[in-house]
């Protein structure tokens, strides 16, 4: 009865840092910087209290579940948190006296832990079921590993090989349980905030459709008459006031296009397209644009590759996102738009530019209401982009970094 009261106090250790990050850091902190040092330090609190409170059978032997906080740390928290972990075990046991114990910890962290970083990527990049299977499988490993190492220095002895595959069992199928659990409670986490924004694009649509035809009229007005004003004997000076304003009627005018866009979407004119040809059309759209900035366009794209889309919204789409990487390259540079088809049943489309690229938290914002990274920017171009890849049934993704540039997948369902 004590060595399940034992191993129940060792899974609590692991429920608390998963509770506390869920429950009062990832809305209150907004960098994932943060994020990532706040939770490192809780799996370790965690990897101090398994240490602690092992569980004991009989004889010496000594287990516990450190290597769930280990493993479940680097993966998530990436390289730097797997070697400040990894090092906090070797201090701390080093704490308890040099033995046995303490090289069999060292030697087997020293095996285990390059696979468990060289795996630490695919996961980040995996869909939930392969994260728990890599998850499942490198905890496997490294009880494997510690079992052998077990075995060449202490000697072989069946009570203590029984005792070691009691704790092989038993950490796999803990690795299993709050990998999964890990997993459920950041997906109900992404699905409450993206509800949250979801209710506030709906208040913006709402507000969109009642307000915006409204404003525009007026400034129609005001435009035809400051239009009227503009007459050749007026004053320099003045000329240019009228010149100025008009320019930020124009600017005000794109906006509420923008609002009225978002507010009520064409999900109409749905047609069969060729994603190679309206590309290629694109391209031509955009293409002295691009020449003004001292931008190059070099395409590859996919023939016979057949989507269901509006053209009007895919080209919006499309320019929307090909300005702004027009945009991040103020001393010019390439922009390479490519089409291919996947396995999955996706048309895949990639815009890369050689821009100022973007840190992970402003990925994160990218498409939330009047995000913009531009100084004269609302945000809604890249808002909308968003909303137009959804009402195809779509996915968009983004991959930067800062100062090497950016890269946009878009996704979109493949028909034949």
């Amino acid at each position: 009865m004590s060595i399940i009261k034992d191993f129940l106090l060792q899974l609590a250790f692991m429920v608390i840092p998963i509770f506390i990050y869920f429950t009062f850091i990832t809305e209150k902190v907004e960098s994932t910087k943060k994020k990532t040092v706040i939770m490192s330090v809780l799996w370790g609190i965690s990897i101090l209290f398994c240490m602690s409170f092992p569980v004991s059978f009989g004889q010496n032997a000594r287990l516990e579940l450190r290597i769930i906080p280990l493993l479940l740390g680097t993966l998530y928290g990436g390289f730097w948190s797997g070697i400040f972990l990894s090092a906090l075990i070797i201090f701390f046991r080093l704490y308890f006296g040099i033995s046995l114990g303490f090289y069999n910890t060292v030697l087997v962290l020293l095996f285990a832990l390059p696979v468990i970083l060289f795996f630490q990527k695919s996961f980040a990049s995996s869909k939930k079921e392969k994260r728990v299977k890599i998850a499942v499988g490198l905890s496997l490993y490294y009880c494997l590993i510690g079992l052998t190492l077990f075995c060449m220095l202490r000697g072989f002895s069946i009570d203590y090989f029984k005792v070691q595959i009691i704790h092989l069992l038993f950490v796999v199928a803990a690795t299993w349980f709050f990998t999964v659990l890990y997993e459920a409670i950041r997906e109900i986490h992404q699905l409450r905030s993206e509800m949250q924004n979801t209710e506030k694009l709906k208040v913006i649509s709402e507000l969109a459709s009642v307000f915006a035809h409204e404003i525009r009229n007026p400034m129609q007005v005001t435009r035809g008459f400051l239009q009227l004003l503009n007459e050749p004997d007026l004053p320099k000076k003045k000329k240019e006031y009228i010149h100025l304003s008009i320019e930020e009627l124009d600017r005000a005018n794109e906006i509420i296009n923008d609002f009225l866009s978002f507010g009520k979407p064409s999900i109409n004119n749905i047609e069969r397209i060729d994603v190679g040809y309206q590309l290629q059309r694109v391209v031509n759209m955009i293409q002295s644009y691009s020449l003004s900035h001292n931008v190059e366009i070099k395409t590859d794209f996919y023939n016979n590759g057949w989507i269901h889309a509006n053209p009007q919204k895919l080209n919006q789409l499309l320019i929307n996102i090909l300005k702004n990487a027009i945009e991040s390259m103020r001393d010019g540079g390439i922009v390479w738009i490519t089409s291919c088809s996947t396995a999955d049943g996706y048309i895949k489309i990639t815009i890369k530019d050689q821009g100022i690229g973007m840190t992970k938290e402003q990925i994160d914002r990218l498409g939330s209401p009047f995000y913009t990274l531009k100084e004269s920017g609302t945000g809604l171009g890249m808002m909308v982009s968003f909303q137009i890849v959804r009402s195809f049934k779509g996915k968009i993704q983004v991959a930067s970094e800062k100062g090497k540039g950016t890269e946009f997948i878009i996704l979109l369902p493949q028909i034949t």
